[in-house]
């Protein structure tokens, strides 16, 4: 288990680029990363490695049957994991890179222990350099937060280490959550949103966005 503390106020940019590097190693060689995001720290792993997969929710004691959402650096990335409707363009236009979940159709080639046997999956874009950093080197990722199932979200790095401790291979410290809050949740179903957790962003902004 190492930790790689990027201190705010500091020249963060090379060490986000530093960490990033280090980031996608590990998660190239099938480990567990935990990162920052704008709302909470979450815990990372290569979707398409299915032992990497089984191995955080181990990590987690979180049930097989509660599906994971996937982080993605930009609309490309996205695209290759799931398939936007007019509704879903509109909220990642307005909302992405943000702290935003829109769980929506996947592609046939996420694999199914990822979204739990669903036919959707949640994606994300997280609005922090850090995290967009390792995404673009190694994503898509998991993104899920980075605690024990049921604990309260890791909003610094050291209630994510006294839950994950040395299951998680590599730790990036960038200090204290932004936003200390979850994304926000929608589904959206045959052009149907439904707000299936409110967190950063309102269920005004969002209907206020689907209007446009």
């Amino acid at each position: 288990m190492r930790i790689i503390k990027c201190e705010e106020g500091g020249v963060q940019g090379d060490c986000f680029e530093s960490a990033a590097y280090e980031a996608a190693e590990e998660l190239a060689a099938g480990n567990l990363i935990v990162y920052p995001t704008e709302t909470v720290y979450g815990i990372g792993a290569d979707i398409f490695n299915e032992v990497a997969v089984k191995n955080l929710y181990v990590a987690k004691r979180r049930p097989f049957d509660m599906a994971l959402s996937v982080a993605v650096s930009d609309r490309r990335m996205l695209e290759r994991v799931a398939v936007l409707d007019e509704n879903a363009d509109k909220l990642a236009k307005a909302f992405l890179p943000g702290p935003l979940t829109i769980i929506i159709e996947k592609r046939p080639d996420v694999p199914d222990m990822v979204t739990s046997m669903s036919k959707k999956v949640g994606v994300r874009m997280p609005d922090h350099p850090a995290a967009m950093e390792i995404i673009k080197r190694a994503g898509p990722i998991v993104a899920t937060s980075a605690n024990l199932h049921s604990h309260p979200d890791a909003t610094d790095i050291g209630s994510a280490v006294r839950d994950l401790g040395d299951s998680v291979s590599l730790y990036i410290d960038s200090g204290p959550s932004r936003l200390k809050k979850p994304s926000t949740i929608v589904w959206i179903m045959n052009g149907e949103v439904e707000i299936v957790r409110q967190g950063a962003i309102t269920i005004k902004d969002i209907e206020g966005a689907l209007q446009c």
